[in-house]
This record gives C-alpha cells, structure tokens and sequence, in this order.
C-alpha cells in the first residue's frame, strides 16, 4: 500500500468521497453511492493517517455540504450557494496538502481537471436534487390503470413492475418474465393486476 502514500492521489480520493457523500443525497438508498463513498473514506483516512493534512482545508472541504444542502432549499440564493459549495470544494481540496511555505503540493493540472469536474457534478447534483424535490408523488394509484409498465421480475402470484419512475407490487393471472412489457389492468389494494401486453 506504500504506493498509496502520495498527496495526489490522497487529494483524488478525499474528492471523490466529497462527490460521492453529494450522490448520496441525490440518490439515497441504492447502495453503490454509499459503497463507494465508505471506500474512498477508508482509503482516505489511510493516506491521510501517513501524510500531514492541513486540516483547516479539511474542514473547508467538509463544509461545503452545508451551502450544497441549503441551495437544495433555497428559491432566491441558489445559484450563490451552489458557487459557494464549489469555491469550497476547490479551495479546501487543493490545500489538503501543502509544503512549509503553504502552496499545494498536488499537481496543478489535477487540481484544475478535479475542480471542474467537481463543479459540474455539484451543479448537476443539485439541478436533480431540485427536481427530485420538486417532483408531486403519484397520489392516486387509480390513475395508474390502463398505464404500460416493465416487468422488474417475473410474475405470476408476485412480482414487481415499473411504472412512472415507480416500482409496484404485481401479480397476474398468467406468468410473465421479467423485461416484459405489461398493461394495468386494476390494482388490489397496493398491489397491480397486470397482463402481458402482446407484440
């Protein structure tokens, strides 16, 4: 693991578990952004445990969550908050670690290509983030009849279908594969009736 021990390669995980903490937010609960995001945090901690951090840029970078979380909320000061969280992000990555005279010492052109990639992320993080927020559930599972759907599994007693950005319980009278096309034919409570739709 020595070849680990190197502030550019410190400073690309520390950030990437930054993106992947956002990813979390924006996506909670599949698994892979958490995964990743304990990953680089462990691999972090390692190279952080073996090199000398600044910890003030630690802290800056840790922060930035805060301005990310509030542009989420915000109608008016959002696009200010979101410059906000990528000046933090940028700046506190970069002095993760300097030398004696205080200059970073992570290679300038990963610092650029991180940075903007790190921009465009948390500005695509929070467009999504917004629009996940702003999204009306589906409240009338009524509506949902005479819908198409895609079987997630195969059914026949259970199963589970995809519709409208939703996954729903299902059975049907017949089987059906999973990858199937379905139509809604009625719903039982929370549960769909379903059938093959023919091609």
């Amino acid at each position: 693991m020595e070849f680990l021990i190197d502030p550019n390669i410190a400073y690309f995980l520390i950030v990437a578990a930054a993106m992947l903490a956002f990813l979390t937010i924006i996506v909670p609960g599949t698994g892979l952004p958490e995964m990743g995001m304990l990953i680089c945090l462990g691999l972090s901690w390692y190279e952080l445990s073996q090199l000398e951090p600044n910890f003030w840029a630690l802290l800056v970078l840790l922060l930035s969550l805060a301005p990310f979380l509030a542009a989420l909320r915000a109608q008016r000061l959002r696009l200010p908050l979101l410059v906000i969280a990528i000046l933090m992000i940028s700046v506190g990555s970069a002095f993760i670690f300097v030398d004696q005279n205080g200059w970073p010492t992570v290679n300038p052109l990963l610092a650029v290509i991180v940075s903007v990639f790190s921009a465009g992320f948390v500005w695509f993080a929070a467009e999504r983030g917004l629009k996940a927020l702003r999204a009306r559930p589906e409240l009338d599972p009524n509506a949902l009849v005479g819908r198409t759907g895609q079987a997630r599994t195969e059914i026949k007693t259970s199963g589970s279908v995809q519709t409208g950005g939703e996954l729903w319980s299902a059975r049907s009278a017949e089987p059906i594969p999973a990858g199937s096309t379905v139509r809604i034919l009625r719903r039982d409570g929370f549960v769909l009736i379903v059938e093959k739709m023919s091609k």
